[in-house]
């Protein structure tokens, strides 16, 4: 799906791939192409219901993109079950978008991608520079012919990091983005600000880990900066470089996908996995290895 001469927005901002964004222009003139699929995941999970984009349909991230029982994805053949329902094959371009500077958005694509689903794009800005605006809202679920997808097997391999291989790639000198806020990364707090405790035994970051909070590579409007500013955050400050091996991680791995994104498809970083058992995962682990403070 082209991104469109309505595109220039993003275009100019630099990117390596530009395709992986369609800008609220675009997406207002393909509101009604029958081939496209919008797909709204959001952080508060009734937003969808107060008002979303016409034609969106909803992907609740804890009950459409995660497992019932044991800490995982759902299954090959779940995943499979929510893209038919919801009339996507491989062959069917979508947009996701969501609230937050589309940190849900970006979450839910990183999970499309473990079945090798590639042919999602963000909408830059989300629901906020939508509403900002004054694009319109409806409340209206659509509907679409079930397709007949196939899920493939997930591949945890290419993007996912386990903390098997998160130890290794400490052991080994390896570089990590803790996306959290500057509160958990020094161990002050093991949760967001003004959000409820979840479950850390432990506070602090992965040592040598960079902190470097998901929301600094979003402006004000849930757009991403540009790329020469995003390389300013993520190379001039802490030195990455688009080859490195980079592992990035958060709480449970849903801000820590948004970097995932803006380092892979934003600045063209080739080797980019999201550690998704995180800091609930590593502040729970015996003998983990913790550092507290801001100081490196």
């Amino acid at each position: 799906m082209p991104v469109g001469p309505t595109a220039d927005e993003i275009v100019i901002k630099g990117y390596v791939h530009p395709d992986r964004l369609v800008s609220t222009a675009w997406l207002a003139e393909h509101l009604h192409d029958p081939g496209l699929r919008i797909l709204e995941s959001d952080e508060d999970v009734l937003l969808y219901d107060l008002g979303h984009i016409p034609n969106a349909q909803k992907i609740d991230w804890h009950t459409d993109l995660n497992d019932s029982v044991q800490r995982d994805y759902v299954t090959p053949a779940e995943f499979q079950k929510l893209l038919r329902a919801r009339g996507i094959d491989t062959s069917t371009p979508v947009v996701l978008y969501g609230d937050k500077s589309n940190w849900w958005a970006t979450y839910a694509l990183w999970v499309f991608e473990l079945f090798g689903f590639t042919n999602a794009r963000i909408l830059d800005g989300g629901r906020t520079k939508w509403e900002q605006e004054g694009r319109p809202l409806v409340t209206d679920v659509p509907a679409f012919p079930a397709s007949g997808y196939t899920a493939p097997a997930r591949d945890d391999v290419t993007i996912r990091a386990f903390y098997h291989q998160a130890r290794a790639h400490l052991e080994k000198g390896g570089k990590f983005v803790d996306v959290r806020s500057p509160q958990e990364f020094s161990g002050e707090r093991t949760h967001m600000p003004d959000y409820p405790q979840e479950g850390a035994l432990r506070g602090g970051h992965i040592p040598t880990a960079r902190s470097v909070p998901w929301a600094r590579a979003a402006n004000p409007d849930g757009s991403f900066k540009s790329a020469d500013e995003l390389r300013a955050i993520y190379e001039l400050e802490q030195g990455l470089k688009p080859n490195d091996e980079v592992i990035a991680y958060c709480r449970i791995g849903e801000r820590s996908s948004h970097t995932w994104f803006v380092l892979t498809y934003l600045l063209g970083y080739t080797n980019v996995k999201n550690y998704d058992g995180s800091w609930t995962e590593w502040g729970n682990a015996v003998r983990a290895p913790i550092k507290i403070g801001t100081q490196p």
